[in-house]
């Protein structure tokens, strides 16, 4: 059938559904048609979102999608992010990562006069939603809502809004909570006697001066590609472990055979332990997690050299890279623009560059395809579910 002006043809970055006579419409799918303002007939893509906070809630914008018509919006994002560089490669289909899965997490926490209301902001809002229900929590976080609202109701002093973040790790939940101070021996021992019964595997709290452990019975750790890494607190994780191992598969993909890896931005060290056969050369500019990796190497016998380095100030020069087979780069959002012009005058023969931004990444392969570098493949990631949030591996070579 041909497409009429009034139906949605795609989503828009942001979440919007798009018609073909170009109106930006909020929670429309694929196939919707739209034929006058305010009116919208669901298509075959259009899914009842599950969640009763949704759409008000900002940790989803695109419940209303079904996974045909959300992993089609990660495709595109990523294909209209190459273009606007000029470039085009194979996407592969998308690894979506299942509802009830994340496993890190930040909420937010007000009082609001005796009630403490725990959860995401509103879309565009600093207005807070507290949470009933939760269809992206792992279960075992979400758990722990409801008992935080009164411990927080019986520390939490006036309207200040707090930051409370969770993960699962090898030991259990892990609970840090910033902004707020909990001193005197009732704080304690309320502190105390909540961890103990909930059976966490750590309380902290940073009250301004970095996070301290107030409850922790034994180290806590994260297990990356089987090495038990210690987690400090609030310490980055991949979201679910269903994106982590997508990720690792797609790199080892990428350079499974390599001998000398060099790990760029390498965090706790997701890339790095999963070449267990190579030498591995891994930076990181954070000191928690690149001490963290150092310890965790050294106990697993592994050839591991852990540089505490700034990439952006000090990026790998091409000379120092021209010693590896492999180079992997997982960048925060804004990229690796420094440490990319270096790996594009490299020798590297292999590239896998994992990225949470595809403009950022489409602006960085274009530096590495003028280096002499192809692009290709990309293997794109919905590891944060019915959200416009895009993760990916790519492969590079030369």
């Amino acid at each position: 059938m041909p497409v009429t002006d009034d139906e949605v043809i795609r989503v828009a970055a942001r979440g919007d559904g798009v018609t073909a006579d170009g109106r930006h419409v909020p929670f429309t799918a694929p196939g919707d048609r739209v034929p006058m303002e305010g009116m919208v007939l669901p298509g075959p893509h259009h899914q009842r979102p599950p969640c009763r906070h949704f759409p008000e809630c900002g940790g989803c914008q695109l419940q209303h999608l079904d996974d045909e018509s959300w992993s089609g919006f990660i495709v595109d994002r990523v294909r209209d992010a190459l273009a606007a560089h000029h470039l085009e490669t194979e996407i592969r289909a998308p690894i979506l990562s299942p509802p009830r899965t994340r496993r890190r997490a930040t909420l937010h926490a007000e009082r609001r006069g005796r009630q403490v209301r725990l959860g995401f902001t509103e879309q565009n809002s600093h207005t807070l939603i507290d949470l009933d229900e939760c269809w992206v929590l792992a279960p075992e976080l979400f758990a722990l809502v409801a008992p935080l609202r009164g411990l927080l109701a019986a520390l939490l002093p006036g309207t200040r809004r707090v930051n409370v973040h969770l993960a699962l790790a090898d030991q259990g939940r892990d609970v840090l909570i910033d902004g707020m101070e909990a001193e005197g021996l009732a704080a304690a021992e309320a502190i105390t006697a909540f961890a103990s019964r909930h059976k966490l595997a750590r309380f902290a709290m940073d009250e301004g001066f970095g996070p301290t452990s107030r409850w922790e019975p034994e180290p806590v750790t994260i297990t990356l590609a089987g090495v038990p890494v210690g987690f400090p607190p609030g310490n980055f994780l991949q979201a679910t472990p269903e994106g982590e191992a997508a990720l690792i598969a797609a790199v080892q993909q990428i350079g499974g055979a390599a001998r000398t890896v060099a790990d760029l931005f390498a965090g706790l060290g997701t890339f790095t332990f999963a070449f267990a056969d190579a030498k591995v050369y891994a930076a990181e500019a954070a000191r928690d997690p690149i001490l963290s990796l150092k310890a965790a190497g050294t106990r697993a016998q592994r050839p591991i050299f852990a540089d505490h380095r700034d990439l952006f100030r000090r990026p790998v020069t091409a000379t120092e890279l021209a010693n590896f087979d492999l180079a992997v780069l997982d960048p925060p959002r804004a990229g690796a623009r420094e440490q990319v012009i270096e790996i594009a005058a490299a020798k590297t023969p292999l590239v896998a560059y994992v990225s949470c931004n595809p403009n950022t990444f489409a602006r960085d392969a274009e530096t590495l395809c003028k280096g002499g570098y192809r692009l290709d493949w990309v293997q794109p990631v919905g590891q944060f579910r019915w959200s416009t949030h895009v993760e990916l591996a790519a492969k590079f070579s030369k």
